[in-house]
């Protein structure tokens, strides 16, 4: 195949997609446009080592510049896209130029979710442009209040630590990372942050969030307060599809796509944060990867691997936690292991299946039970449950079911 592909989007789903488009033989043109001016970075170290000013720039890369140039993409950054007429096969840049294309991928990725009337001292935290207005705040003894108990406000509290602040969430949750965990779960961090002088507080309104000449001041329903030099609204985030839904194509939390990633329009493709795929939108880094080397194969019309189980991971006080699966409330849960000691692993079993799971401390258990929850293997939950029973050894000899897993 040749012509030209463009690729809209210069995060990991874009990135991947490029350089799978050129390792799959590919020797057309590739342009690959970025809103933002820097190189192609690893977005999940933007509430880490980026915020606490740890990383070293080369390991924050995805590529270098001369590693872009040796693979013949044209890497655009800084370039706003502001239109795209699939009618004449073409997007419309912002300086007024159009650029035609032969196959188009949209992997525009998603923007943080924010409080209406931005204020002074209120921050959102999703690019490397919103960094250092933060960090700058919690320099010398200052406070953050993180308004959100999710991956990445849980992440940020930790590093405001690591950068010697204060800090407090409060999020509207009955546990922290309920969104990607069990209460168990959840009450293991709530007291990994507790142990390091961070309070969740869970079940909070806010009715007020103001900023000040000097912070922030939050008002809850039940009329208590916080003060704090700075503020994190860390309430999640919304799909980029400004750009297609302006164009006609189908969106519905996001921009809706067939298995083989094809949107409604002829020639146009999306992956990543902002793509439904047969009903179902994730924002993990992986599952961006994932989806960005199989829309790649789309594109080439190659045959596509088997979809990955979501799954992701974060690191909070030197403490990685791999997840994997929707857990759900009537899913019943099975602990291997002992949360105080740092070292478990959480199973949700439903119909005899692993949906889920999550684990601290146990990588080789971790990819027994995603193999377990990809494969949909009918499980003996007892025996998941005993310790004494080897989890890679017990998910490598279990047949897998023939329908498709439950509830991904």
């Amino acid at each position: 195949m040749t012509g030209r592909i463009v690729i809209v989007g210069a995060g990991i789903a874009g990135a991947t997609a490029a350089r799978t488009l050129r390792r799959e033989g590919y020797t057309g043109a590739i342009v690959l446009i970025g809103a933002e001016t820097s190189l192609p970075y690893r977005r999940p170290m933007v509430s880490k080592e980026l915020l606490a000013g740890t990383a070293y720039e080369r390991r924050m890369l995805i590529e270098t510049a001369e590693a872009w140039r040796a693979h013949d993409i044209d890497l655009r950054l800084g370039i706003h896209v502001d239109g795209l007429d699939t009618a004449r096969a073409r997007i419309e840049l912002a300086d007024g130029s159009t650029l035609g294309y032969d196959a188009l991928l949209l992997a525009t990725g998603a923007r943080a979710r924010r409080l209406p009337n931005p204020q002074r001292h209120i921050h959102t935290l999703r690019e490397l442009g919103d960094i250092a207005p933060l960090r700058a705040e919690l320099r010398d003894g200052g406070t953050l209040l993180v308004i959100g108990a999710g991956v990445l406000g849980c992440e940020t509290a930790a590093t405001a630590r690591v950068l010697g602040a204060q800090a407090t969430i409060v999020h509207a949750g009955r546990a922290p990372l309920d969104r990607i965990a069990p209460p168990l779960v959840g009450d293991y961090f709530r007291n990994l942050h507790a142990a390091n002088g961070v309070a969740i507080h869970d079940d909070i309104t806010l009715t007020r969030l103001a900023g000040t000449a000097d912070g922030v001041t939050a008002t809850a329903a039940d009329g208590h307060t916080w003060d704090a030099t700075a503020a994190l609204v860390a309430i999640g985030s919304e799909p980029n599809t400004d750009l297609a839904r302006a164009a006609g194509l189908a969106v519905d939390n996001g921009i809706v796509v067939d298995d083989h990633h094809r949107t409604s329009a002829p020639a146009v493709f999306a992956a990543g944060d902002v793509a439904n795929r047969l009903g179902e939108r994730t924002e993990h880094w992986n599952s961006a990867q994932e989806q960005g080397s199989s829309a790649a194969k789309a594109i080439l019309g190659q045959p596509l691997p088997p979809r990955e189980t979501p799954w992701g991971w974060t690191t909070q006080y030197g403490r990685n936690l791999q997840f994997a699966g929707h857990f759900h409330p009537d899913d019943t849960i099975i602990l291997r292991g002992v949360p105080e000691a740092h070292d478990f692993t959480v199973l949700a079993i439903r119909d005899d299946r692993v949906t889920a799971a999550a684990t601290l401390a146990r990588p080789a258990e971790f990819r027994a039970a995603r193999n377990l929850i990809s494969r949909n293997a009918i499980v003996d939950p007892d025996r998941c449950a005993d310790e004494a029973t080897d989890l890679r050894a017990y998910a490598a000899a279990i047949a897998p079911a023939h329908r498709a897993p439950v509830g991904l």
